[in-house]
C-alpha cells in the first residue's frame, strides 16, 4: 500500500437515461451489469468482467449535458464500431493529435486510439 491519501476507484457519468448508457457502454466495452436486481432508479454498475478495467457508474440526472466535459477517458478501439453503435465523431485524427474524439449517446466526450 502506497502513502498517498487517495486510490482510484470507480468512474461515474450522470445521464438522462442512465439504463440506455449503460447498456451503450456495456457493448463498447464487453463490460457487464453488476447487481442487475436494483430498482431502475438506482445507479447502475458495470464491470469489467474479467476484472482488469475499473467499475462504472451510471447516476440518473434530470438536466441533459451542455458543456464540454473536464475530464474524459481514453479507449483503445474500433472508432468506426463505435460510431456504428451511436457515437459521435466530434474530431478526426489529424496532423496534431493522433486519436479521434468521440461522445457517447449522451454526448460525453471521450478519446479513441486505433489498437496497437
Amino acid at each position: 500500500m502506497t502513502d498517498a491519501p487517495a486510490r482510484f476507484k470507480d468512474l461515474c457519468l450522470d445521464a438522462r437515461d442512465h439504463q440506455a448508457l449503460a447498456d451503450w457502454w456495456c457493448a463498447a466495452l464487453g463490460y457487464v451489469r453488476r447487481d442487475a436486481d436494483r430498482p431502475s432508479s438506482d445507479p447502475i454498475a458495470i464491470v469489467d468482467p474479467t476484472g482488469a478495467g475499473p467499475a462504472m457508474w451510471f447516476n440518473q440526472v434530470p438536466e441533459p449535458k451542455t458543456v464540454k466535459n473536464r475530464l474524459h477517458f481514453d479507449v483503445d478501439g474500433d472508432r468506426d464500431a463505435l460510431l456504428a453503435a451511436g457515437a459521435t465523431l466530434l474530431r478526426a485524427q489529424d496532423d496534431e493529435i493522433r486519436w479521434d474524439v468521440l461522445a457517447d449517446p449522451e454526448g460525453n466526450e471521450f478519446c479513441c486510439f486505433a489498437p496497437s
